[in-house]
């Protein structure tokens, strides 16, 4: 008689389609009993309508029907709670972590994809803006342009006559920009006026190439991905390639740009992506004698925050000085540190990184040096 961990086994040869990683290891066989050659199988999906039921169903009955012993495959499906969907995320992003492509980023580097659902959000004054930031509290920081198109970020570095080059093995090498390691399809063009007419599938190669082929640093803390807007093939790419990505969204006040930025973070539950907060540009603007003016509304940021689950990192207000540092090629965290904006990014840089701390600082090794520190300060009394 077959039987349950025979079974078994040979359900770990039915993949879920959409997430590549046997059901059994999903955590989607919930039961498996045998009675006088009927096996009768229970499995949870995600949700109840997953387009992906009938297809996983017929896999079950094939597989265990082909089985010696087995008469006739009874399989009930159903659909999980919330904790079970969430243990299968993490299950799959592990997955996904284990079997990821090779990249020259170290597995160490925390990446963090500033993303938004429609452009003219202020993604890339953000982006450039918390890699300065980040950069100025101690850490080793690369930045990578992933808007293939639409590529401002070495203007607003101003690294705009840098290029890259590769070294004697043909590795790229990022580009220097105020102390962080750049990487831009705007440093291989003639000028930033040229256009680059590519489809779809060279954007995700781009990247790929961007990932795989540039040299960067293995000491760096983190890389920093300015993200065009949208849900396509750079993020699905984003999500093949660096499975430990985290994303930012960017989003402004107004309803409707929050409705938009909801759906990056759709896109990013679904790759499995986790999202760690919101920032909200353009929070409106105050004059010198201190009267407000919410020009894009209010509370958009907060609310996505909210409807996320995550912490709101910032709410950075306009500022004239924003606009000018990204044209001069001098950030505004940099450029006029006192200024409302330069202080609320530098804010949500340190909420940023208090919530991702450099991954170094979390490894078994360096926790056995804080602890051995620790006793040796007891010891000697300092």
């Amino acid at each position: 008689m077959v039987t349950t961990q025979q079974i078994e086994e040979a359900l770990r040869r039915v993949v879920d389609p959409e997430l590549g990683t046997d059901i059994v290891e999903l955590g989607m066989v919930k039961s498996i009993d045998v009675a006088s050659g009927v096996v009768r199988i229970v499995i949870a999906l995600t949700i109840a309508a997953c387009p992906m039921r009938d297809q996983i169903e017929s896999d079950v009955v094939r597989k265990v029907r082909a089985m010696p012993g087995v008469d006739d495959v009874v399989v009930e499906v159903g659909a999980m709670n919330p904790e079970e969907r969430s243990a299968l995320m993490a299950r799959a992003r592990r997955h996904a972590r284990e079997n990821a492509e090779p990249t020259r980023v170290n597995p160490l580097t925390r990446v963090i994809a500033v993303s938004s659902g429609k452009g003219g959000v202020g993604k890339s004054t953000v982006s450039v803006n918390l890699a300065v930031a980040i950069a100025e509290e101690g850490h080793a920081v690369g930045l990578l342009d992933a808007d293939i198109w639409g590529f401002s970020i070495p203007r607003m570095l101003g690294a705009s006559e840098l290029q890259l080059v590769a070294d004697e093995d043909r590795r790229i090498q990022p580009a220097d920009a105020q102390g962080i390691r750049l990487v831009s399809t705007g440093l291989i063009v003639e000028d930033e006026d040229t256009a680059l007419m590519w489809r779809g599938l060279m954007l995700s190669k781009a990247l790929e190439q961007f990932l795989r082929d540039v040299a960067w640093p293995q000491d760096l803390d983190y890389l920093i991905l300015d993200m065009p807007p949208g849900t396509g093939d750079i993020q699905m790419a984003l999500s093949r390639l660096l499975p430990q990505a985290e994303l930012v969204v960017v989003t402004t006040p107004q309803k409707a740009a929050q409705k938009v930025a909801a759906r990056v973070a759709d896109m990013a539950r679904r790759s499995y992506m986790p999202v760690i907060g919101v920032v909200e540009n353009m929070s409106g603007f105050t004059t010198e004698d201190g009267r407000h003016y919410a020009l894009f509304g209010s509370g958009g940021g907060t609310d996505l925050a909210d409807d996320l689950g995550v912490p709101l990192l910032g709410e950075i207000p306009l500022d004239p000085h924003v606009v000018t540092g990204g044209d001069d090629g001098t950030p505004v965290v940099r450029s006029h540190p006192d200024s409302p904006a330069a202080s609320a990014l530098r804010a949500a840089a340190k909420r940023l990184t208090g919530l991702v701390p450099p991954a170094q600082d979390e490894t078994c090794t360096s926790r056995i040096a804080v602890l051995a520190d620790q006793l040796e300060r007891l010891g000697t009394g300092r």
